[in-house]
């Protein structure tokens, strides 16, 4: 069982502090509540396995502590004793970040476990022993309680959408309610590696370049603002009639108005960005900014792709295990978080109460390839969990076929604005400095 370190404060203002062992973060937070306690801070220290639980020397039971905790007795409690290694645990908890790692090896752990026919219980009590990152194990152990107490897990993992994101869960939520969990873990693991390699991919490739980019400008404006006017100084000490290029006198200028009115870029940048933040959260905002997702060049396909790759294996799911099409449709929508994408399925489900075909939706978006909406309509005729399977074998493939081009066409397009900033370098600073260098303004400046 879990030890926590609470600080609350009492109906009479006062502080209070102390060491408790509870089943879980909820459980502690629901007792203090109910006994007119209000916690500030809630962090565990430690953890003692189900089958080694007693009565430790400084940790109060938390019975015993409710029984005072609206009096003044309740400060005897103050002096507690933690142990050093429990005053680290503490110190660690309140800054200790869950990671994606800690998220992909708690779910790869319990995939294996849930296939050796480990029950949940037993998996999560089985993984929370050996996980080291203390918030992530008092998040399991919520898990485990909300389990224990006959909940779906993914009713827990819904209030730490901070920690899971909202696919994640919702890929857990359509494993439990098809009765697949062990099938819905295997796809979040896939899922959890997917979007790291292509982050990792990603970033492999702007990270260096936004950093060549970012010391450019910073070359560029260093060299429009100190280079230049020494450069002009040089030509005006010899009595020299040479110009500096115009491009240069031109981006000079622009650069001492930014630094004269800067509050006015910066003003209207934020007007813009708020603009935009506005309007997105609109609905008709959002669903134009989804739609977006859907379109926009390099990306978008790629977007859509995987959004409908995880639809169809989640109805793949839930017809193997007997759900109807218009229920399958139902539960399945929820691992995708795309307006655009929820409204075709939406209109997908109207369409079977009228009679209509439910794949109209998405050939009429334009978002599906002819090929995707064929093999649909001919597993309407035949088998469409067979077809449905093999429509999944296709969308891999056509997964990576993208994310192929992406990764060709990605690096040209960084390369090519780095080269554009590169040349906007070269001629208005360079240029100047080597035509200095070479000394024709000293011609100039003797008449010759």
């Amino acid at each position: 069982m879990p030890e926590y370190v609470y600080r609350a404060v009492t109906k009479n203002g006062v502080i209070v502090k102390n060491k408790v062992e509870e089943s879980s973060k909820q459980a502690l937070i629901k007792k203090l509540k109910g006994n007119e306690l209000m916690p500030i801070q809630i962090v565990q220290v430690g953890y003692i396995g189900r089958k080694q639980k007693k009565v430790k020397k400084n940790v109060t039971n938390i019975e015993d502590i409710m029984k005072t905790a609206n009096s003044t007795n309740i400060l005897k409690n103050q002096g507690v004793k933690i142990s050093a290694v429990e005053k680290i645990n503490l110190a660690l908890s309140a800054t200790e970040k869950i990671t994606t790692r800690d998220l992909v090896i708690f779910t790869q752990n319990f995939y294996l476990l849930k296939k050796a026919n480990f029950n949940n219980i037993h998996a999560l009590s089985t993984i929370i022993q050996s996980t080291e990152n203390l918030s992530f194990r008092g998040i399991l152990e919520d898990i485990l309680a909300g389990v224990e107490a006959g909940d779906y897990m993914y009713t827990t993992m819904e209030y730490y959408s901070n920690v899971f994101p909202y696919i994640y869960i919702n890929m857990i939520k359509v494993g439990e309610l098809s009765g697949s969990l062990t099938t819905s873990l295997e796809q979040a693991v896939k899922y959890l590696d997917d979007s790291s390699d292509l982050t990792r991919k990603v970033k492999k490739i702007l990270i260096p370049n936004i950093i060549q980019f970012a010391l450019l400008l910073v070359l560029l404006f260093v060299g429009t603002l100190v280079a230049v006017p020494a450069i002009q100084s040089v030509y005006d000490s010899v009595g020299s009639s040479y110009e500096l290029p115009k491009i240069t006198v031109w981006f000079s200028g622009v650069v001492n108005w930014l630094l004269k009115y800067w509050y006015i870029p910066i003003g209207l940048i934020t007007a813009v960005i708020s603009s935009i933040i506005f309007y997105i959260n609109t609905p008709k905002g959002k669903y134009n900014f989804h739609y977006f997702k859907y379109t926009m060049p390099i990306f978008g396909k790629l977007i859509y792709s995987l959004d409908f790759s995880r639809f169809i294996k989640a109805m793949l799911l839930n017809l193997n295990n007997g759900m109807r099409i218009q229920d399958a449709l139902d539960v399945s929508k929820n691992v995708v978080n795309n307006y655009v994408f929820l409204s075709m399925v939406e209109t997908s489900i109207n369409n079977i109460l009228i009679g209509q075909s439910w794949i109209d939706p998405f050939e009429r978006s334009g978002l599906s390839s002819s090929m995707i909406t064929e093999m649909l309509k001919i597993g309407m005729q035949t088998d469409l969990a067979e077809m449905m399977e093999k429509l999944v074998e296709y969308m891999e493939i056509d997964i990576d076929n993208i994310l192929e081009k992406i990764m060709k066409v990605l690096p040209e397009l960084v390369y090519s604005i780095v080269g554009v900033v590169l040349i906007f370098f070269v001629l208005v600073v360079l240029v100047p400095i080597l035509e200095t260098y070479m000394g024709n303004f000293l011609f100039d400046a003797a008449g010759v």
